[in-house]
């Protein structure tokens, strides 16, 4: 078996193994294909069994070169791992050359975050007497109260509302469930949209069951959350470079300001690894320094 078949039956596996959706698959492809370039270059003939770890870093090394930037090295770097750790599954190497190869390191950007003031003048600044008002509302309520993905937030479905216990139903990235609490304040004004806007509107054949949708009775689309997130903050003096994801970034800083366990929070955003969520540690470090600057004496001295 080549390379190419080999990559093939990765891809079969990353499907119907891993349940990643398609583009997380094309992704870890690409990576392969570019390792596999690099070999074919390099070392013409070289056979899976023979990659060593010296030609994983020489890889490496050379995207670097072609000034390929760390978080994507990063990224291409884990696609690899995966493609390794399942060919040794398969036993089509023993020895896994990839394994010990660590990441290179960058700084994640500490994420902008809204205050709670900035939140509430941003829920107050829709017009309730307005359709699109009280849907935009319930919108901007759910993606703080539970701390969704935009993607999560278009793809929310009413069979997913499980009110009665406080909780909703998410389908995250790769097709991974996770059950989310949501609070009071945001299924009133998602109950109140549903039962006297969504309701009233055009709902299109086989889009019964999706929660938010527009005037064409269509669920609505990543871009036009954006801009619904946009005129809100413009409307309500907020003056930051926010997006849909600032209410995912408030609604775990804002928890974990107030006492709530990292591993919580972690389950709650549905995110793989704990190390992604620890950013929002620092991002509450930084009234630390807010008060050596308000409060030492000689701070700036």
């Amino acid at each position: 078996m080549n390379w190419s078949s080999y990559i093939e039956s990765f891809k079969h596996y990353l499907s119907l193994e891993r349940s990643l959706s398609e583009h997380t698959i094309a992704a870890y492809l690409r990576d392969v294909g570019k390792f596999n370039e690099y070999l074919a270059k390099e070392t013409p003939g070289l056979l899976l069994s023979g990659v060593a770890t010296k030609h994983c870093e020489g890889f490496l090394e050379s995207l670097g070169k072609m000034g390929i930037s760390i978080a994507s090295q990063a990224r291409i770097l884990s696609g690899l791992k995966a493609f390794f750790k399942y060919l040794l599954f398969e036993a089509v190497i023993e020895k896994n050359p990839i394994e010990l190869i660590e990441a290179p390191r960058y700084h994640r950007k500490i994420p902008v975050v809204l205050s709670v003031k900035e939140v509430d003048k941003m829920l107050a600044s829709f017009d309730q007497s307005l359709p699109e008002g009280v849907r935009n509302k319930a919108i901007l309520e759910t993606l703080y109260a539970s701390g969704l993905r935009v993607s999560e937030v278009i793809d929310l479905k009413l069979s997913e509302l499980y009110f009665e216990v406080g909780f909703i139903r998410v389908i995250g990235k790769g097709n991974k469930e996770r059950i989310v609490p949501i609070n009071q304040a945001a299924m009133k004004q998602i109950t109140i949209y549903v039962e006297e806007v969504r309701r009233l509107g055009k709902i299109n054949k086989g889009k019964e069951d999706f929660v938010f949708l527009n005037r064409r009775g269509n669920p609505l689309s990543r871009v036009m959350v954006f801009y619904i997130v946009k005129d809100a903050a413009k409307n309500a003096g907020v003056d930051k470079t926010i997006s849909p994801h600032t209410f995912r970034h408030s609604f775990a800083t804002h928890l974990y300001e107030r006492g709530a366990d990292l591993r919580a929070i972690q389950d709650m955003l549905g995110h793989e690894s704990i190390t992604t969520t620890e950013i929002y540690s620092k991002v509450d470090n930084r009234y630390l320094r807010d008060a050596m600057i308000q409060f030492h004496p000689r701070f700036g001295a």
